[in-house]
């Protein structure tokens, strides 16, 4: 008989990614926040949630970060379950829902998303922007526990990392280090470097994170981000060339939908809907 499989690797990789995590959670609002193209890639997550979600709406929030989006939703009028492996990024979504008099609509919850199973709750919709999902453990879980949290009809809005990012190989090639360029082809979890610290990400091609999703999510819609436009990490070339960057960005926005297309770019961003529940057949007589 196979015995279980051991929990202790995956266990060590989950402290790594968030002690990774703890340690920048303190700067994570400075540079990094005001970063114009890291905007630009939030800003078009936050229109296809206002799309897709009423002002009314209960949202899932899965890997919330320092609480930006779920605190800049709450003031729309939504009520957000904010969630996050990293105990110091959940204190400071805290304090951001505080500053911004949101606390009531804004629920922090230090939960990672392979913890999703302690919920309980019905949610309109859930989101993850940013590349949160690239860290989970097992994405096959996180689909399962998603089709019981989410309602029918509602939605599914994920930012995530993917495999095919142009500008990260022409950039890493100029640097001489193409080892780093071809570290998003890895097969399975892969080391990232972030602050000192060690990350373990996947990374996607659009159709293959969705797979897991398709038993209970038709696939709505999804897009590329950063395609055009040079991923956050080279911001100074956007601060050196911006009147380009912006006819990048209106490239982005005009073909970034396209097959072909919308599978590259430093992001995706997909969206999902729950499909209905199946039909109950009667019992006979």
């Amino acid at each position: 008989m196979p015995s279980a499989p051991n929990p202790l690797p995956a266990l060590y990789s989950l402290l790594e990614t968030q002690r990774a995590f703890d340690s920048i959670a303190a700067d994570y609002d400075g540079p990094r926040h005001n970063n114009a193209l890291l905007q630009r890639m939030r800003t078009t997550f936050w229109r296809v949630i206002d799309a897709n979600c009423s002002q009314h709406a209960r949202l899932l929030d899965l890997g919330c970060g320092t609480g930006i989006d779920a605190v800049h939703l709450a003031r729309s009028g939504r009520a957000v379950v904010a969630t996050d492996w990293s105990p110091q990024m959940i204190a400071r979504t805290q304090a951001r829902a505080a500053r911004y008099a949101q606390t009531s609509r804004v629920e922090a919850r230090h939960l990672g998303v392979q913890e999703l199973h302690h919920l309980s709750d019905s949610f309109d919709a859930a989101y993850s922007n940013f590349g949160p999902l690239n860290c989970a453990p097992d994405l096959g879980q996180v689909a399962r526990e998603c089709a019981r949290l989410v309602r029918p009809g509602g939605v599914l809005i994920f930012s995530v990392m993917g495999r095919i990012c142009p500008w990260e190989v022409l950039y890493y090639r100029w640097k001489r280090r193409p080892e780093r360029a071809r570290i998003r082809q890895a097969v399975g979890p892969v080391a990232v470097t972030l602050n000192g610290q060690t990350v373990w990400t996947r990374y996607y091609r659009p159709r293959e994170f969705y797979a897991p999703f398709a038993a209970s999510f038709a696939l709505s819609g999804y897009q590329a981000l950063s395609l055009f436009v040079p991923p956050p990490y080279l911001i100074a070339w956007y601060e050196r060339f911006p009147r380009m960057t912006a006819a990048l960005g209106w490239l982005d926005d005009a073909v970034g939908s396209w097959p072909g297309l919308r599978n590259a770019g430093d992001h995706f961003l997909m969206l999902m809907t729950r499909r209905p529940e199946p039909a109950k057949v009667p019992n006979e007589p």
